[in-house]
């Protein structure tokens, strides 16, 4: 696990506002009721990471969570919680259905709509958060997945369980180098799981195609920077050929490498303004963008936007010196 916290290491007064902060920053931005006083609150999260999949162990005392209009109106990017419960009970209330999980059910939520999370005895539980492209199932699937309790009666669902559950509870996975090679087959189980739930298995295969050009776009995305960064290196990372990627991409009318250097040269150039970064040299912000040869770069970039990075600078920063 990456990070960690336990609150009876914190003044009483310290420990509400240490817990949001850090599952607003790492996990999900939600509003969270401590159900018992201040005194006798406790919260111990484990955070990890594997890939596009991440992981957040949890016992506290009595919660309410809840994700409001506003909050999931904010978010520009939703993703898709797992909640498994490892022991006792809690309630997962979404579209308007509501799920009574017990020991070894899970259940799905998507931050995109309002949801509640009530745990009226203590948290025990284990959430795994996966990016939406990476679940590669439509919206409409999602919704009809969310709230409903996942046990006894689905055949995949004491697999899936007992397989997140040794996930979670094994630093030899989450901690090693090769934690990111669980990711993919941990969505496939789970995506496995919800469409059995749904009942339409053709739901597992479909969605990967109907997706794919979404996927490929989150992965340039992702690895933007990396001056790896190739149809090749996409290609592989989806398990698809090069010669498909391509196909893909065509259809929506985008090739690869224009792509590429345009979102490249608009992060440059948003960075070159950005006082964040007048420290950093115009060298250093292109390496941060994926660029690798300077002079290639300088001549892009004029080429795009009619000035070379340095006049985009002093531009900049002579409007922030001399506003008008």
């Amino acid at each position: 696990m990456q990070a960690t916290l336990d609150t009876t290491a914190l003044a009483p007064r310290d420990r509400a506002e240490a817990v949001r902060t850090l599952v607003w920053d790492s996990v999900v931005r939600v509003d969270i009721d401590h159900r018992v006083p201040v005194a006798d609150m406790s919260v111990s999260l484990a955070l990890g990471q594997a890939g596009d999949l991440g992981v957040c162990a949890t016992r506290a005392t009595a919660s309410t969570i809840q994700r409001t209009p506003r909050l999931a109106r904010q978010d520009s990017d939703p993703v898709v919680f797992v909640g498994l419960q490892r022991s006792g009970t809690s309630i997962v209330v979404q579209h308007g259905r509501e799920a009574v999980l017990r020991p070894g059910d899970f259940a799905v939520y998507d931050t995109g709509s309002p949801y509640t999370l009530l745990f009226e005895d203590g948290i025990d539980a284990t959430f795994f958060r996966i990016p939406r492209a990476a679940l590669a199932l439509p919206d409409a699937a999602i919704r009809d997945a969310s709230a409903v309790r996942i046990g006894a009666g689905n055949p995949l669902a004491a697999l899936t369980a007992g397989y997140l559950a040794r996930l979670a509870d094994d630093p030899a996975i989450l901690g090693g180098t090769h934690r990111a090679a669980v990711a993919a087959p941990t969505v496939e189980l789970i995506r496995a799981a919800v469409t059995v739930q749904l009942g339409d298995d053709q739901l597992s295969r479909d969605p990967l195609h109907s997706t794919l050009s979404a996927r490929i776009i989150a992965d340039m995305h992702a690895h933007l920077a990396d001056p790896a960064l190739s149809p090749t290196t996409v290609a592989a990372r989806l398990h698809i050929s090069v010669r498909y990627l391509h196909r893909v991409l065509q259809r929506d009318g985008i090739r690869f490498g224009d792509w590429v250097r345009h979102r490249r040269l608009e992060g440059t150039r948003r960075s070159l303004a950005d006082p964040a970064f007048a420290t950093s040299t115009v060298g250093a912000v292109a390496r941060r963008w994926g660029f690798t040869d300077p002079t290639h770069f300088s001549k892009a970039f004029r080429a795009a936007y009619g000035m070379t990075p340095r006049e985009w600078r002093a531009l900049h920063q002579a409007a922030r010196t001399h506003p008008t």
